[in-house]
């Protein structure tokens, strides 16, 4: 089985988990599953370790967490294959989500495996983690709000630990200003209004991993897509 045909049964087994949340939640995975490439990028670059703690800030109707359970079955049921490393097992899975309706339909779809909270991640407790996943997050929260959450995520993480932090490159021209105009609109179309974001350039955005404790390479997440999409692979110094 190579590496296109093993996606699609990911995003399969991991969108159908879905289904009981309603129409909107089954679709919404699936297509977000199909076309962002970062989730594939976590597997393929072997980004979280087995029997890893793993938070994700900002976590949505818990994607993430859908997706490693897809990945954990296909291994365990010997329908892995392709150039992928093995996926992560043992793995355990916290969310903090502000949205309640987003809270509900992740903890219908995910069972006991994983956890997701509703709360604010500008004030919620993060506890431990191995790795903290924040994709696409935190440009809606003000600069120094930012800073503040990188804080508290260094002070968070284990010494092996990473951050997995998705940003838009703010000097990355027209396809940032894409971007950004699809944030807003999709903002607007669920009922959130208008919205102001806080954007850097990417290398604003490793000058500031680097002041707050971080060493990062920088990843490019815009394949197959018209964006200027960042992974920024965070490690403590």
């Amino acid at each position: 089985m190579g590496v296109p045909d093993l996606n699609q049964r990911l995003v399969d087994a991991a969108a159908e988990r879905y289904r009981p949340a309603g129409r909107f939640a089954f679709h919404f995975a699936r297509a977000k599953l199909a076309g962002d490439p970062v989730f594939a990028a976590l597997l393929a670059r072997a980004l979280i370790p087995d029997r890893a703690q793993v938070l994700d800030l900002g976590c949505g109707q818990g994607l993430l967490a859908a997706w490693l359970l897809a990945a954990e079955s296909a291994q365990q049921s010997g329908n892995w294959g392709g150039t992928w490393p093995q996926p992560p097992t043992a793995w355990r899975f916290r969310g903090i989500e502000r949205a309640a309706r987003e809270v509900e339909r992740a903890n219908r779809a995910l069972g006991a495996r994983a956890s997701v909270g509703c709360g604010d991640i500008r004030s919620a407790e993060f506890g431990d983690a191995d790795v903290v996943v924040i994709l696409d997050v935190l440009h809606y929260m003000e600069l120094a709000t930012q800073e503040a959450v990188i804080d508290r995520v260094r002070a968070s993480l284990s010494q092996a630990g990473v951050l997995l932090l998705r940003v838009g490159d703010a000097g990355a021209g027209w396809p940032f200003r894409l971007g950004t105009w699809v944030d807003r609109a999709v903002l607007v179309a669920r009922g959130y209004g208008a919205t102001k974001l806080h954007c850097r350039p990417v290398e604003d955005w490793i000058e500031l991993l680097d002041r707050r404790g971080f060493r990062t390479d920088a990843v490019p997440m815009s394949a197959n897509t018209p964006f200027a999409n960042v992974l920024l692979v965070a490690r403590p110094k």
